[in-house]
């Protein structure tokens, strides 16, 4: 059985919202992923394509940054996580040494 789509003005605007985030978004994950790949070159040993030490700073400073601006610290923690996560096993791929 399916369930209707939500397709109200409302919901429509924030999807567009959602859009426009993302148009923003996409060219600077662009970038980021440019950068894993310079640092991948530096590294020499298939054991520092993991940095717990800098995940763990990541983590808390993403923690800390969201509380200020007013959102879910959880949340943003997990998904900057999983971000982390697709990264390492991008660089694993990758790693050449």
């Amino acid at each position: 059985m399916k369930t209707k789509k939500n397709n109200t003005p409302q919901m429509k605007e924030i999807r567009n919202k959602i859009d426009i985030i993302d148009s923003k978004l996409l060219p600077l994950m662009v970038k980021r992923s440019k950068l894993v790949e310079k640092a991948l070159e530096l590294k020499v040993k298939r054991s520092e394509i993991i940095d717990s030490k800098r995940i763990l700073e990541i983590t808390k400073n993403i923690s800390q940054k969201t509380k200020k601006l007013g959102g879910n610290p959880k949340l943003l923690v997990s998904i900057w996580l999983s971000i982390i996560d697709n990264f390492i096993k991008f660089e694993k791929s990758k790693f050449k040494k």
